[in-house]
């Protein structure tokens, strides 16, 4: 990886800025945006247009929105593109070529296109487990990653940590409330922690009894009271499978035992998460709930640079609640910690059963409380392997997808 002299913008005064601007070894941090067309990559990109000095968006990628990528590659000009759905190639290519913009398609070319000796931060913002093999080449090429794929990590945690740590590479979460917890530790990276507090929303059907959430449709679980996300997320968040994810994806990003997690509701979205020390004290990150500050700040690590996001206001939130997470009519948050006490290839089985439920709640073909019901169906049922490797992870993967399409299969015939 080539070294560089710029790692974000300190917030100081303009003569400072200029005086960066002026060094013959500064230069824009080049990013690689995977999923920019998703809601997370077009708020990067939103980042960037408000920052042009600072950051360059080196490479977009999508999957199947061409339309979009097109229009977002003719504003930033980006060295390369790619579209994952190969049947749109033509389309793009013809789009772009004219203004020498290189033009890649197809699965493979998204994986290597991390490779890219320009790229200086890869931001992964794929939905579900395809962000793991973009993920595994970005850490063996050298690029420091920040990670909005929680997948990455719920589906190969251990591999990815080795991979970390073998090549050297830094990860930085962009996930609102890990990004708390990272913010957290700032400085506090020698201090035991005793706990940390992963804060929920509680989603669009916070308080609902069983009997309302079985008439539960996706329309009604796509509207999210305070993040505006994707149909994917935003219906993980509705099972409280989203902050299952989340407590997976802490105990691999900050070391710790699931015990060590603990879930509230917090419906004003406010207070982004908690550490809890050893000697009681506890830190917590606030704020609007507005993703760009996040991704922002995984794009400027380890400095904070200026923004003009809206600030929060005390007196407009005179009070701010917590609550336990309801488990009993949401138990995807129960078949989490399930996951991790099973260890092995358990939580790549979850994520691959959660996709295909996913996909068949906004299809209709199965209702809102069935959901966990399969999640449990194919966590239980199937094929354990206590040390995968990677090819383990792609059978599992595989294995659980096909499980959980029967299961929906043989549920439609009764």
């Amino acid at each position: 990886m080539r070294s560089k002299s710029y790692q974000g913008l300190p917030d100081e005064s303009r003569i400072k800025k200029s005086r960066m601007l002026s060094n013959p070894d500064y230069r824009q941090k080049q990013i690689a945006i995977l999923g920019s067309t998703g809601s997370i990559g077009v708020q990067a990109l939103d980042v960037i247009r408000a920052n042009p000095d600072l950051f360059q968006a080196e490479t977009l990628t999508a999957n199947f929105q061409a339309d979009k990528l097109i229009e977002q590659a003719l504003e930033f000009k980006p060295n390369a593109v790619v579209i994952a759905d190969e049947t749109q190639y033509g389309k793009v290519k013809d789009a772009l070529l004219p203004h020498n913009i290189k033009v890649f398609a197809g699965k493979k070319a998204l994986a290597s296109i991390v490779e890219s000796e320009a790229t200086d931060l890869v931001l992964n913002a794929l939905v579900g487990y395809s962000g793991l093999e973009p993920t595994l080449r970005a850490i063996r090429a050298g690029k420091p990653i920040a990670l909005a794929n929680k997948e990455t990590l719920v589906v190969a945690g251990e591999l990815v940590n080795r991979e970390l740590e073998h090549y050297k590479v830094p990860m930085i979460p962009v996930d609102s409330e890990h990004s708390a917890i990272f913010q957290c530790l700032a400085g506090e990276f020698h201090n035991p922690v005793e706990c940390i507090y992963l804060t929920a929303s509680g989603g669009p059907f916070r308080g609902k009894t069983r009997a309302e959430l079985e008439k539960a449709t996706f329309r009604e679980a796509l509207k999210h009271p305070n993040w505006d996300m994707g149909a994917k997320i935003t219906i993980d968040s509705s099972t409280l499978m989203n902050k299952g994810f989340e407590v997976i994806e802490a105990k691999w990003l900050f070391g710790l035992k699931p015990e060590q997690i603990r879930v509230i509701v917090h419906p004003q979205s406010i207070l982004h998460s908690i550490v809890q020390f050893e000697d009681g004290s506890m830190k917590a990150q606030m704020g609007l709930p507005d993703m760009k500050l996040p991704i922002q700040y995984a794009m400027a690590y380890p400095q904070r640079i200026r923004s003009d996001f809206p600030r929060f206001n005390f007196l407009r939130y005179p009070s701010l609640s917590f609550e336990d997470a309801d488990r009993s009519n949401f138990p995807c948050l129960n078949l989490a910690y399930r996951a991790m006490e099973l260890g092995g290839n358990a939580a790549c089985r979850l994520n691959a059963a959660n996709e295909i439920a996913v996909q068949a709640f906004l299809k209709e073909e199965i209702r809102f409380l069935e959901i966990p019901e399969l999640l449990e169906f194919c966590l239980e049922n199937g094929s354990h392997i206590e040390n995968p490797d990677y090819d383990a992870y792609v059978s599992s993967d595989s294995e659980s997808r096909e499980m959980a399409s029967n299961w929906i299969r043989e549920k439609s015939k009764k």
